[in-house]
This record gives structure tokens, C-alpha cells and sequence, in this order.
């Protein structure tokens, strides 16, 4: 199709998998109607998000997610990444939810691709305890039980990553814990959650399972050697610890002595093979030598004795969000993937790509969806496997502790009158897809 820029968007493999995501905490509500998660109670403290706003109702897809679905079918995505709430599936009635939505999606001809966590955890557990792994397993044994005969696609985990820092480490997410770099066990036994509940869903019969990790370049600060070792570290630590156990059943050098239990058994659990292996990506991070004083970084305050800090990335035009809107990260970061993992590397899906602005007449989605898909396009063409794209978000919704004042949504929600209102950059994707031929 045409686009601002003034010509085609290049065409993708045949087969190729457009979708749009979402996730239960988020978008869902009937906080009621399901047993309290750990976000539950992060947001049940005042100050812990930014508008003292929850999700408690948030976009009521629980009750509309008919319009939602439809909403899917007019905008003619192949798939729908969504998640499956552990606390909601733990509570009377909570599977019914999901086979009805599961029911809709097929009848509407859009593909159900099911997120097992998406940080929801539930309020009785924690991922400090390795027991926590088990326990997932069961859930996916339990939610693939009832909905693999129309599920073919599935998601373990997303974003261990974020959890573990920004939850367990910096305690601006749920569950609000300030361990730093204790909060290492946190990844291990999310990880171990990954592999046990890859077997449990084989068990079930499932033949095309990946997870969702958050990845982005890591540039250093300058050619400075502090800089360089910042930003080596950085790059372990939200990139590198996640990938490779998962890619290679081995931890960066350095990293498996400081996780717990007996850990080379419990790689070649995190390393059972993945049909596909999910990114998400937003932007490359900056990194330099540590500084005396806490530095700012997309909202977060990250404290000094970390040892590295985080630098502005000069010269972009920033979400409203403050991220930078880097397309060309996105295919240096996967072609740099392929040149680190080689054959090893799964066939790739952006499993999230998106960006937060104001207003129906989105112009600055288009334009920055627009250029993204033309990044991703140009790794397939330097040799990257990448099967799918799905767009965050479908909708407008709670933005953690940023509460509801990011909007990420093809689809604007008056949060009030919880109206649906397709956005410019809704039409736009759109005849994108219906160009495909």
C-alpha cells in the first residue's frame, strides 16, 4: 500500500503472520471476578502508580470482548496474541472465559495465540521460590487441557526481563521488591518456569510454542573502556541472560554461578527446543560508566549503585512515552542475533512493536509502524528467519504504574464510557493488510 513516505510497503514471505496484542491485566477488568494478583496489590498503594489509577475495570474486555473480536475481524490480522490471567484461570468460571473467547476468535477467522504469563502473577506466590516454576507448569498443562484442540500457537512467558528488574530489582512494578541484584533467582526460576511448561504443553500435544523476551541493541556511551565494559554488562544482563539459556541451554559467562539450585540440570530444562523464538522491541538503550547520582531512564529512576548508567539517545524524534524511535535498531538487533547464534537461532516473531501517542488522528504511529515494518523487512532480506509481526496494542489500556496515561491502542478507549474508537493508524494497518494479496 501507499504510505506517507510515498511508496509500498516491500512484500513479506508467504505465510507470513500479522497480529495485534495484547494482555489480561491490562485490558481485562472484573478484577471481582478472579482471585488478586500480585499487580492487585502493587496497586492497592497509594503512590505506586503514577495517576492512583488500577485495572480493576480497565477496558472491560472480560464483558466486551465480542466488540473486541470484532474489532480484530475488521482490522483482517491472521492472529491475536492475548494472555491467559493465572489468577482469573484459578478462580470459578475462569477457563469458561477463555473458551469463549477462543470460540469467538475462530469464528471471526483470527488465529488465538495465548501469552501463559504476562506478570499477572498470582498474589500467593512468588517467583523467589523455585516451587513457582512447578507451579506454571501445572497452569499451562491445565489452560492447554482445555483449549489445545483450537489453540495451535502458544507463548510461555513474557518478558522475564522486565519482570525481574523493574518488579524484583527496582521495585517500580509488582510485586514492588528493591532486591537489586538479588532478584537473580527471579530470572533463574522464570526461566525454568519457560522450559517446564514447554514440556508440559508437548505433553499436551502443542507443536508451536516460543516465548516473548523484550530485546534491544545496547550502544555504548563512547569509545571510552568504562563505557564498553557498562555497556558489555548491560547487554548480559537484559539481553544475553534471557536469550541464551533459551538459544544455547548455557548462561553469559559469569551469570550461572550467581543463580540457585543444581543450575546445569536445570538448563537443559530452560533449553528445551522452541519452535520460534519471540521479540519484542522498542528502542536501543544508550549505557555508559556508572554515575555518582541516580540517572533518569524512560520514566524509571535507576539508582547509582548500579554499574552502569543510562544515557539519552540524541537526535530522535521520543514517543510520548520519552523512547526514542529507532527503526534501524529493530534489524541490527536481529541481524545481530543471527550473527551471535548462527544456526541455533529459532525462526523469529516480533511478538510486540509499538509506541505511545495521544489522539485518534495518530499520524506519529503510522509513520513510526511504517518505518519499523520497513526494518523488519530489511533483516529478512540480509537472511533472518522472521515468520510473524503483531502491533502493541490493540487497544488503549492500563499501562502498569504508568496507569492510564500512555496509549499504546490501534483503538482509542474513553475510559469513562469504555467507547472503542478506531484510530487513524487502525485504517492504516489495515489496508496495509488487505494489500498483501
Amino acid at each position: 500500500m501507499a504510505t506517507d513516505a510515498g511508496s509500498a510497503i516491500p512484500r513479506f514471505p508467504p505465510g507470513f503472520l500479522w497480529g495485534v496484542s495484547t494482555s489480561a491485566h491490562q485490558i481485562e477488568g472484573a478484577a471481582g471476578e478472579r482471585q488478586p494478583s500480585v499487580w492487585d496489590v502493587f496497586t492497592a498503594v497509594p503512590g505506586r502508580v503514577k495517576d492512583g489509577s488500577t485495572a480493576a475495570v480497565a477496558c472491560d474486555h472480560y464483558h466486551r470482548y465480542p466488540e473486541d473480536v470484532a474489532l480484530l475481524a475488521g482490522l483482517g490480522v491472521d492472529a491475536y496474541r492475548f494472555s491467559v490471567s493465572w489468577p482469573r484461570v484459578n478462580s470459578p468460571g475462569g477457563l469458561d472465559f477463555y473458551d469463549r473467547l477462543v470460540d469467538e476468535l475462530c469464528a471471526a477467522g483470527v488465529r488465538p495465540v495465548p501469552t501463559l504469563f504476562h506478570w499477572d502473577l498470582p498474589a500467593h506466590l512468588d517467583w523467589l521460590d523455585r516451587d513457582t516454576a512447578a507451579r506454571f507448569a501445572d497452569h499451562a498443562a491445565v489452560v492447554a487441557d482445555r483449549l489445545g484442540d483450537r489453540v495451535h500457537k502458544w507463548i510461555t512467558l513474557n518478558e522475564p526481563a522486565e519482570h525481574t528488574l523493574l518488579g524484583h530489582a527496582l521495585g517500580t512494578h509488582a510485586p514492588g521488591r528493591r532486591l537489586l541484584f538479588d532478584a537473580l533467582p527471579v530470572a533463574h526460576h522464570q526461566l525454568l518456569a519457560h522450559g517446564l511448561a514447554v514440556r508440559a504443553l508437548r505433553a499436551a500435544g502443542a507443536r508451536d510454542i516460543g516465548i516473548a523476551n523484550s530485546h534491544g541493541p545496547t550502544w555504548p556511551a563512547s569509545g571510552e573502556q568504562a563505557d564498553l565494559e557498562a555497556a558489555g554488562f548491560y547487554d548480559v544482563l537484559l539481553n544475553r541472560l534471557f536469550a541464551e539459556p533459551v538459544i544455547l541451554g548455557a548462561y553469559p559467562e559469569g551469570m550461572g554461578e550467581l543463580m540457585p539450585g543444581d543450575v546445569e540440570s536445570d538448563l537443559k530444562v530452560i533449553a528445551e527446543p522452541v519452535d520460534w523464538y519471540g521479540v519484542n522491541y522498542y528502542a536501543p538503550t544508550r549505557v555508559g560508566a556508572p554515575r555518582d547520582t541516580a540517572t533518569e531512564f524512560g520514566g524509571l529512576t535507576l539508582p547509582a549503585e548500579l554499574p552502569f548508567s543510562v544515557r539519552e539517545i540524541e537526535g530522535r524524534p521520543v514517543t510520548d512515552f520519552g523512547w526514542p524511535v529507532v527503526p534501524e535498531g529493530l534489524t541490527e538487533l536481529l541481524t545481530g542475533f543471527r550473527e551471535r547464534y548462527g544456526d541455533r537461532l529459532p525462526p523469529v516473531v516480533i511478538t510486540e512493536n509499538g509506541c505511545s501517542y495521544e489522539g485518534v488522528d495518530d499520524q506519529e504511529r503510522i509513520a513510526y509502524l511504517d518505518a519499523h515494518i520497513r526494518a523488519l523487512h530489511r533483516a529478512i532480506e540480509a537472511g533472518v528467519d522472521v515468520r510473524g509481526y503483531f502491533v502493541w496494542s490493540l487497544l488503549d489500556n492500563f499501562e502498569w504504574a504508568e496507569g492510564y496515561a500512555r496509549r499504546f491502542g490501534l483503538v482509542h478507549v474513553d475510559y469513562t464510557t469504555l467507547e472503542r474508537t478506531p484510530k487513524a493508524s487502525y485504517h492504516w494497518f489495515r489496508e496495509l493488510l488487505r494489500a498483501r494479496g
